[in-house]
């Protein structure tokens, strides 16, 4: 593996994004905290290093021609380090100042073998600042140079001297790259995370709005469709009777207004709660349906209401559910079965409550399970949602929906509710 500088950034951004400015530990005006105290730790580290074997130095060569120069060299790369601390600067400008530092330091070193052991910071400051092939070059080529001083300063032949710095320099090394590996793949885990969640969150988000877009639409459809498509047959009937029965068109005017109010209210309801407007303030689903019923006892069709079991509040959901599959049944019976008569059928049990719709219409042949045949739907595929939204409906509660029907003898229409919490089946 490559050192950071060498790594393109991965991508922090969703894909198609601008690729982002490279953006290291040490890039400019990207360091943290803690690379700040490691920066200011090394420099330190070599002033202190840098003046105590300028002392010894003195100490034991106070009278050598070569003091200015080293003196006048320590002072530079004293200078030249705090600067580089003071102000980081680029990249680039600190691996200039490297280059001068370890320049000035090679010098003084062949003038002072004392002057090796600075060259621990400049390792770390170098595994900081390069590539890694270039950086351990550097790092070979330092520990090196403090053999061979080491060697000048002994008295004698020292294993020590050979191998210590051979060897700070390798764990010095190994320990850099191995931590910065581990950075780089767990930066990569980070980002990999970050931007599965923000696929997920977007995912979410469009599932959200598609299930919406779906609820809004199976309200629309039970509510303000079906009032619409009554009001077009009454008024398709009261123009055809408009001159041989003027009362039965009027009569037919009257029951579309009628339901055109009513349609009104449920409009207002869906912008303010989206809860069915038989169900407002307060009003329990029995007494909705026997509302439902006796609205829909018109033109030929009579509707009948009875509720079985104990009076049960049930949950809003529920209870809206049940209205705007008995609300779509009755309406798909008007249209399409010509029955005369229709039952609803309200039962509450302690963990159940089902609503049976049956009509004495025509019948159909009952669908196939799994089957895509609508036969509570319209022909017409820009119209109703028919039986697939009854059914989507009820199975976002944990619902059910069952279809009894002989041609010619009717049909009953099943839905039932659990009351106890239960995961929706799978679509």
């Amino acid at each position: 593996m490559r050192h950071p500088d060498d790594h393109p950034q991965p991508p922090s951004t969703s894909p198609g994004s601008p690729a982002s400015p490279a953006s290291g530990a040490f890039a400019p005006g990207a360091q943290t905290r803690d690379d700040r105290l490691l920066s200011a730790l090394l420099t330190t580290a070599f002033v202190v290093l840098l003046a105590g074997a300028l002392l010894r130095y003195v100490l034991k060569h106070g009278d050598s021609d070569r003091l200015p120069w080293i003196l006048g060299l320590s002072v530079v790369l004293a200078v030249v380090q705090v600067a580089g601390q003071a102000r980081p600067g680029s990249r680039r400008a600190g691996r200039v100042r490297l280059a001068v530092v370890v320049a000035c330091w090679v010098v003084v070193v062949l003038l002072a073998p004392s002057f090796a052991w600075c060259a621990v910071p400049l390792i770390h400051t170098a595994l900081r600042l390069l590539p890694t092939r270039s950086a351990v070059a550097l790092v070979t080529a330092l520990a090196t140079l403090v053999v061979l001083a080491e060697l000048r300063l002994a008295d004698g032949f020292d294993p020590n001297h050979l191998l210590l710095p051979p060897v700070v320099a390798a764990l010095a090394t190994g320990v850099f790259v191995y931590l910065t590996r581990e950075a780089t793949r767990r930066q990569h885990l980070i980002d990999d995370l970050v931007r599965t969640r923000r696929e997920l969150a977007a995912t979410e988000r469009r599932e959200g709005t598609l299930a919406e877009r779906q609820r809004l639409s199976r309200e629309i459809h039970d509510s303000l469709a079906q009032g619409l498509s009554s009001q077009n047959m009454l008024l398709q009937a009261a123009d055809r009777q408009w001159d041989t029965d003027p009362e039965a068109a009027r009569t037919h005017l009257r029951t579309a207004a009628s339901i055109a109010a009513h349609g009104l209210t449920e409009a207002r309801r869906l912008v303010h709660d989206l809860a069915p407007a038989d169900l407002a303030e307060g009003a329990g689903l029995a007494q909705a349906l026997a509302t439902l019923a006796a609205r829909e006892s018109r033109d030929g069709l009579t509707v009948r209401f009875h509720a079985e079991g104990p009076d049960t509040h049930l949950p809003d959901q529920a209870a809206s559910a049940l209205l705007r599959t008995a609300q779509g049944a009755l309406a798909n019976i008007r249209e399409h079965s010509g029955a005369r008569t229709a039952a609803l059928t309200l039962t509450c049990l302690d963990d159940t409550v089902a609503l049976d719709v049956a009509d004495d219409g025509r019948g159909f042949p009952a669908p196939e399970p799994g089957g895509t045949r609508d036969p509570l739907g319209d022909p017409d595929p820009l119209r109703g949602h028919g039986l697939p939204a009854i059914r989507a409906r009820l199975r976002q509660l944990g619902g059910t929906l069952a279809i009894e029907s002989t041609p010619g003898e009717g049909a009953v229409l099943t839905a039932t509710i659990p009351l106890t919490p239960a995961t929706p089946p799978a679509p």
